[in-house]
């Protein structure tokens, strides 16, 4: 989501669940082109901002419980304000929440629509993308069957700007980058929203001025955050966050954060009013932290409850290849706009020829067979931060490293003239997850012999993500991801990349590498600034010359899905702006 997406460490094959709210190359130096087909940054290029609802899908059939199975999945927050992961944003939005604009998946093209939802179009701007407008519909409901008004729509977009207590979520990046008096907002929650210079509301419309222009408002506004939030102390994050309303056509029965989350049908959803939902079954009850080996042989199997069974993870690759070989029908392939990659503590490592001796030493083929990813479907070799598919990208190579290149003698050469023979890596696993223990294992391997002392870190799934962003956690490397929250550059350098001060803020933000630069960040406000016609090449530019000059991080692979289906589940495709399941269209035979 986009979303935060730092991805869970160390590869695993349910390690999208983790990744923030984005080449094959062969074995040449240049990991540029992908697979055909195969195009992981292009998120929602396409809009339609006259789409209507409601949306009837033709042959679909009501009732019917789906189970969703996932091993690392539902372990971070639902509340609208923060979520930034890519399950809980798809999820969330996809079924329960509901926002000024949302994503429609297009069966022609294979590819997500952007279309509005809450608001009656796409949004209105002036010439210089300084001030947005959009009208909120009227009959949409809470649960409760109380009206959504334009004034809780202002009041959600506003809450979530409270860094104190949201640090992670997406506003950090992008309302409080962009909203005039944005980084201002601290609470409380019995505040009325109009006291908030940046959003004005007058009937049902909203009035959004930024301080700088904001060209990619319309993208930004399918986020949880741009959604309605019930106005005073029903807001109080410590029990909103428990069981946040639903204004979409499933709400919460019960939720369980690691655990379950169990969604049944809101009756006073309106589809009249929704221009992509839809809710053909009668619930969805999801499931976390199932073995991988467990979910793969349910839906292998095929059989009595397994039928009506999904997953978001990637199957297995020995799974993979048989499900592919005994009912591909029941496969879902495609893009998805994540970038994987380790990020060594620039605070803690602070030699750049040591980060590229690490580029060296990682295990890249074996991390990824160990984790069950499949080579050229989930895990593409990589080059770029940014992933193919973003407008302007070209492909680069700082460091002459080949795809998948891991080079023991390359790495002491660098430790070497680095004086750091020996240098002793730490870095995280989960004792609870048998992939990642052999992932671990296969670093650990690859370290040492290429003169590293490796110290794995021990964590479990739960603990796994408040100890990643633990600012004073005992590692100094952190595997993570990143998605493309929409077509441009924008969402790539300034939360990967920014400044974020984790030593006074006690975050990192996404900017798990705790890189910071003044000129790199007085780089990104100016190209922020530019024309839109020339900010995809500037945005190129930029993430070539931070690799050149100081190497903060570097990438592992990029990421693909290959995810499986029950016979009796229709409508599972890829939604390839999250790499996630198209929820809306999805309906149970009977």
């Amino acid at each position: 989501m986009r979303l935060k997406t730092p991805l869970v460490a160390l590869s695993s094959a349910g390690l999208l669940a983790l990744a923030a709210c984005g080449g094959s190359g062969g074995g040449s130096g240049n990991a540029g082109d992908t697979p055909s087909g195969f195009n992981p940054g292009a998120t929602g290029n396409n809009q339609d901002p006259n789409a209507k609802g409601p949306v009837t899908i033709a042959g679909a059939q009501k009732g019917g419980t789906v189970t969703v199975m996932t091993l690392t999945g539902l372990t971070t927050t639902l509340d609208p304000s923060e979520i930034y992961y890519t399950d809980t944003s798809s999820i969330m939005s996809g079924l329960v929440t509901r926002s000024l604009t949302q994503y429609r998946y297009d069966p022609k093209s294979k590819n997500m629509v952007l279309v509005p939802d809450l608001a009656t179009n796409l949004g209105k701007h002036n010439d210089a993308y300084t001030q947005w407008k959009f009208t909120i519909r009227n009959g949409v409901k809470w649960e409760t069957g109380q009206p959504v008004t334009a004034q809780e729509v202002a009041w959600g977009m506003t809450r979530c700007m409270d860094a104190a207590t949201f640090p992670t979520g997406a506003c950090q990046y992008y309302a409080n980058a962009y909203y005039q008096g944005g980084a201002t907002y601290q609470g409380p929650y019995t505040a009325p929203n109009q006291k908030f210079k940046g959003i004005k509301v007058n009937g049902n419309t909203i009035t959004i001025n930024m301080a700088k222009p904001f060209p990619d408002m319309p993208y930004w506004g399918s986020f949880p955050a741009n959604g309605p939030i019930p106005l005073g102390k029903a807001s109080d994050p410590t029990s909103y966050k428990k069981h946040p309303l639903s204004t979409g056509p499933y709400k919460i029965k019960s939720w369980a954060p690691s655990k379950e989350l169990v969604l049944v049908r809101n009756p006073n959803w309106d589809p009249a009013t929704d221009p992509a939902r839809t809710q053909y079954p009668d619930g969805y009850d999801f499931r976390a932290q199932q073995p991988s080996e467990k979910i793969d042989q349910i839906l292998l199997a095929d059989s009595g409850d397994g039928q009506t069974t999904l997953t978001y993870d990637d199957l297995l690759a020995p799974d993979f290849a048989q499900m592919r070989s005994q009912s591909p029908e029941r496969l879902v392939l495609g893009g998805q706009p994540c970038t994987y990659y380790w990020a060594p503590d620039n605070r803690k490592i602070t030699s750049k020829k040591l980060r590229q001796a690490l580029q060296f030493a990682y295990p890249y083929k074996n991390a990824i067979l160990a984790a069950g990813l499949i080579p050229g479907v989930n895990a593409i070799p990589s080059s770029n931060l940014m992933p193919p598919g973003v407008p302007g990208r070209t492909p680069y190579n700082t460091t002459n490293h080949k795809a998948f290149q891991t080079d023991p003698a390359k790495a002491k050469e660098l430790l070497k003239s680095a004086n750091a023979m020996g240098y002793e890596i730490k870095f995280l696993f989960r004792t609870d997850d048998a992939l990642n223990i052999k992932v671990k294992d296969a670093v650990v391997k690859a370290l040492t012999e290429a003169g590293f002392k490796a110290t794995p870190v021990p964590t479990t799934t739960a603990n796994y993500v408040a100890a990643r962003d633990n600012t004073k956690e005992d590692i100094n490397v952190r595997a993570a991801g990143w998605c493309s929250d929409w077509p441009s550059g924008s969402t790539w350098l300034p939360p990967v990349l920014g400044s974020t001060h984790p030593d006074q803020t006690h975050s990192f933000g996404s900017n798990y590498s705790a890189f910071s630069n003044k000129g790199v960040d007085s780089q990104m406000d100016a190209i922020q600034r530019m024309p839109m016609g020339q900010q995809a090449a500037a945005w190129n530019n930029l993430d070539k010359e931070v690799s050149q000059k100081y190497f903060p991080l570097f990438t592992t692979y990029y990421g693909g899905i290959a995810q499986a289906h029950g016979s009796r589940i229709q409508g599972d495709f890829d939604d390839n702006t999250l790499g996630m399941p198209t929820w809306k269209d999805m309906w149970v035979s009977q």
